[in-house]
């Protein structure tokens, strides 16, 4: 999955600067984690459930490493943009 900005395949060179994958983990984090209280949080040790709460915690843990570099990048670090 590569963005037309990012020229580098290096994954922590596209941390906080590759807009199309933190919108697609935002958009995987609001569909996931409503579907796992509204369908598995009643049976919690089913594999079913297990699965989707890791997926979600994958989720939601990247895109928090993308807003957290996209801060630093934005506030703190370089000004050099891909």
């Amino acid at each position: 999955m590569r963005c037309t900005q990012c020229e580098e395949s290096i994954f922590r060179q596209k941390l906080g600067r590759c807009y199309r994958c933190m919108a697609q983990l935002a958009l995987l984090s609001v569909v996931g984690w409503p579907l796992w209280f509204h369908l598995f949080v009643d049976n919690a040790t089913d594999v079913k459930s297990i699965a989707l709460l890791f997926f979600c915690c994958a989720f939601s843990g990247l895109l928090a490493v993308h807003l957290f570099m996209w801060l630093y990048y934005r506030y703190i670090g370089s000004n050099e943009r891909h």
